[in-house]
């Protein structure tokens, strides 16, 4: 994320022009906002332990025979920021008006937020169903927004994109489909790792995450900043009032 960061910046240095700014700002700072949570999970600030919070977790059919259940608390401090800033990036690119812009962070905030009580749902009001099922619950509500905000992507985008010309669209298209094909992967990795079901283990886990958020971010920024005369001609399909 460092490395992807600077690479932002240097590219982005000698730039004048106020369209080009704006991507090479916002792409920047999801760069070092992942960056920063990333440093916060390496050096151990950034990871509490449920059963200090609840230590009733320990010993239930939930967590098994585990005696800790470790959170990485960045993980979501990163996506509830740099999420809205890319689809901000997408929308920039394809000329979007404020009312589509606030709907899209609107349920993506949604989406991050339920997740987050997803993870740290320990104490269900119901013991009928358990603490494992409350949270499943909960990751199918922040599932649902996530279907949303994908449905509002194509259909909110639609004549907005229909407008873009020829490597601008095609820059677009790829970007819409990148952000839809990794962030399904996303809740399938929650489900499966130590936060879900348990499938997989924390190292393995937070690999997976990591891999993720580097292609949803660096390979991201990368691949819209590739071309100035995309930038250039990102929202000319705005000529209708917002």
């Amino acid at each position: 994320m460092l490395l992807g960061m600077l690479y932002f910046i240097a590219r982005g240095y000698n730039v004048k022009d106020e369209r080009r700014q704006k991507f090479y700002i916002v792409t920047t700072f999801i760069a070092g906002i992942a960056f920063t949570n990333y440093l916060a999970m390496a050096t151990g600030f950034g990871v509490i332990d449920l059963t200090d919070i609840a230590p009733w977790l320990v010993g239930t059919e939930f967590l098994g025979d585990k005696t800790e259940l470790l959170i990485y608390w960045p993980r979501y401090t990163d996506w509830i920021l740099t999420t809205p800033l890319l689809l901000y990036d997408l929308a920039l690119l394809a000329g979007a008006d404020r009312n589509t812009i606030a709907t899209l962070v609107g349920l993506d905030v949604m989406m991050i937020l339920t997740g987050l009580v997803a993870t740290l749902t320990v104490s269900p009001v119901n013991d009928s169903i358990g603490i494992g099922a409350h949270r499943i619950i909960w990751w199918g509500v922040s599932c649902g927004f996530f279907l949303a905000l994908i449905f509002y992507l194509f259909r909110g985008l639609a004549d907005r994109a229909s407008q873009l010309s020829g490597q601008t669209k095609s820059t677009f298209n790829t970007l819409r489909y990148m952000i839809v094909g990794i962030w399904f992967v996303y809740p399938v990795w929650w489900i499966v790792g130590t936060e879900g079901l348990g499938v997989v283990g924390l190292p393995i886990e937070t690999a997976g995450f990591m891999v993720l958020d580097l292609t949803a971010k660096v390979g991201f920024g990368i691949i819209l900043l590739r071309s100035h005369s995309v930038l250039d001609d990102a929202g000319t399909s705005q000529a209708a009032p917002a």
